[in-house]
């Protein structure tokens, strides 16, 4: 195994000095599914104190970044890496933090401590591969199980529910038997994990290959962290738009949107209201008269308890209310669209739309699909090619109107009117031409 030579060398410097020291966790599962590996951490015999004296003797910077459960940072030229002392774990009395950490000087006594079979191995040059509980064995299967009893590992940090079904959907890995029902008995417990965390988690597991099928299995686990969800689980949409029920029609559209984090967010949260406007006619069929609208509700109450960071909060809550909305193929429209909502929250509407229309019934969406086609093929040109469709790109501003005899409110009616006009194809976005139109409009 390859290991980033900073660590290789705090590794062999904690070796020299009489100690044991691995690469742990995350980092050897990655190597041994190459993939790439963004974080390094390193597992120790020694005592922090011990750890950061013997590092400091070598010039390396250390940060005591959790002291309490035997943890710093060690900095170095080519990164930063967390360096935590064997240990055991005392009571988790909150479900999420061990009230008290032991230090041992076995590494299969921490090891034993660790979530998953695939995350519980170890690594360095001389020892090789420790792997105590089968953790290659499960890669090979692409099984996710607990380290020992997946009720004790569970109720120890309930965020681990949400870590296994997150390496599901990220992995395309299955989760075995007994791991599966401890998650489901114990998905209460996620209730006393802090909503940044969970959101961490889930941003992650929406942005996973196999989110899909896991949406699906563990549709009870997610609606404990968005309680909003549970009302569309058993939705049917009598419609000949649609083929699925609304909570896989969501599950088809998160899937089928770009791995964009707000785009898939917007999926997930965008048909919520339909379990409050559904209604059915005589004939048998369903509406979902304005479910748009209540829908940006239940999602503004989600994303506010999630803590959401502003840009995704942001981006979510203007595609919700506006995600059946047409945009049309017409240039006129499309530049209408971008005169209002601009390039990107456009290119947004343009790739919820697509999503939403890939989880419908295929023999009804065919033409739809087509059509968001050309509406993007025609925006592309007309960014190309610099069409205007915002006041600032006149040819004439604010001052130009002044000058005119303009002021106040008066100013910026007069751009938007030009800027319509200059849409429709009305006048040539030309100085001489916008002014020459409203000096004779106030002939």
């Amino acid at each position: 195994m390859r290991i980033a030579s900073d660590a290789k060398m705090i590794i062999e410097i904690l070796e020299q000095a009489g100690y044991e020291a691995f690469a742990v966790g995350g980092c050897v599962r990655d190597f041994l599914m190459g993939r790439p590996c963004d974080d390094m951490d390193i597992t120790t015999s020694a005592r922090p104190a011990e750890t950061e004296k013997i590092l400091n003797n070598h010039q390396i910077k250390c940060i005591e970044t959790g002291l309490k459960h035997g943890t710093i940072t060690a900095v170095t030229d080519g990164g930063s890496f967390e360096i935590t002392t064997y240990r055991t774990d005392g009571a988790y009395t909150d479900n999420r933090h061990p009230e008290h950490v032991e230090f041992v000087t076995d590494i299969k006594e921490d090891l034993s401590r660790r979530d998953f079979t695939i995350n519980a191995m170890a690594y360095n040059d001389r020892a090789g591969i420790v792997d105590l509980f089968g953790g290659r064995d499960d890669l090979d299967k692409k099984i996710i199980r607990a380290v020992g009893d997946p009720d004790k590992r569970f109720k120890e940090d309930a965020l681990r529910i949400m870590r296994a079904i997150r390496f599901a959907s990220v992995l395309s890995f299955d989760i075995e038997t007994q791991t599966k029902k401890a998650i489901f008995n114990n998905k209460e417990l996620l209730k006393n994990v802090s909503y940044e965390r969970i959101f961490t988690e889930l941003s992650k597991l929406l942005l996973g290959e196999n989110v899909f099928n896991v949406l699906m299995e563990y549709r009870e686990v997610i609606g404990v962290v968005i309680p909003e969800l549970l009302a569309i689980f058993h939705i049917p949409q009598n419609t000949k738009w649609h083929i699925y029920d609304v909570w896989e029609h969501t599950c088809k559209s998160v899937e089928a949107a770009p791995k964009d984090l707000a785009l898939r967010l917007t999926m997930l949260l965008h048909d919520i209201g339909k379990a409050y406007a559904k209604t059915t006619d005589e004939n048998g069929t369903d509406h979902f008269k304005g479910h748009q609208k209540i829908s940006a509700e239940y999602a503004r109450t989600a994303l506010k308890r999630l803590k959401v960071p502003n840009e995704i909060y942001d981006r979510v809550m203007f595609l919700v209310p506006i995600h059946d909305m047409h945009i049309g193929t017409d240039r006129k429209k499309i530049k209408k669209w971008l005169s209002k909502v601009g390039e990107k929250g456009l290119r947004d509407l343009i790739e919820v739309k697509r999503a939403d229309k890939l989880a419908q019934n295929p023999e009804m969406t065919e033409r739809e699909l087509s059509n968001l086609g050309v509406t993007q093929k025609e925006l592309d040109r007309i960014i190309r090619e610099g069409e205007p469709f915002t006041v600032k790109a006149l040819a004439v501003n604010g001052y130009d109107l002044i000058s005119l005899g303009c002021r106040g409110e008066e100013i910026g009616e007069k751009l938007a009117l030009l800027l319509q006009k200059v849409i429709d194809g009305e006048l040539e976005n030309d100085k001489e031409s916008l002014i020459t139109y409203l000096k004779q409009k106030e002939v």
